[in-house]
């Protein structure tokens, strides 16, 4: 069985969304890149969690967002 890419539960960080076996919440790493700081000044700041989660938690946010998209239940708005 695949292992999950975030996991959510009361008794880690209060309940908030965490990359699998760590306590690095995934708004961590947005907040990062919203910041325009890279996937690598994260890492570094955040050993436990693995180039591949990190990986795998974009794809799966921009194929959920696309998917929505499609449907039509999602407006996409630029920051320009």
């Amino acid at each position: 069985m695949k292992q999950p890419i975030v996991v959510r539960s009361p008794e880690v960080m209060g309940g908030a969304p965490v990359f699998s076996s760590t306590r690095v919440p995934v708004q961590t790493l947005l907040d990062y890149l919203e910041a325009r700081e890279s996937i690598n000044e994260f890492l570094a700041g955040f050993p436990s969690v693995s180039r591949k989660q990190v990986i795998a938690f974009l794809e799966e946010a921009k194929n959920r967002l696309v998917e929505s998209a499609q449907r039509g239940s999602v407006e996409v708005v630029g920051n320009t």
